[in-house]
């Protein structure tokens, strides 16, 4: 399980003012937010994803996970997302 940690705005800015904030990559170029940025930003709440039990056909699991070690449910998460976006897209 991760630990995700949680901080105010202020908590973040005086970490970058310490210096204890960097890129998530050494490469990853620091990106200049103008003043103001945050100001009209309003919370989102999460997104609850809903446990189901599934059987599928020992192919189309073993296509998924041969896509590399984990993931492969994500993988199969990311395309019936895409399906149900081209779905919808479709019928609007």
């Amino acid at each position: 399980m991760k630990h995700t940690k949680t901080a105010s705005l202020e908590d973040i800015r005086a970490m970058k003012a310490r210096g204890d904030t960097r890129p998530t990559r050494q490469d990853a170029p620091e990106i200049d937010l103008p003043d103001g940025f945050w100001d009209d930003a309003t919370p989102e709440p999460p997104r609850t994803k809903h446990p189901v039990t599934l059987r599928m056909d020992p192919d189309i699991i073993d296509f998924f996970k041969s896509q590399g070690p984990k993931g492969h449910l994500t993988r199969m998460h990311a395309v019936l997302r895409a399906y149900v976006d081209a779905q919808k897209k479709r019928s609007s």
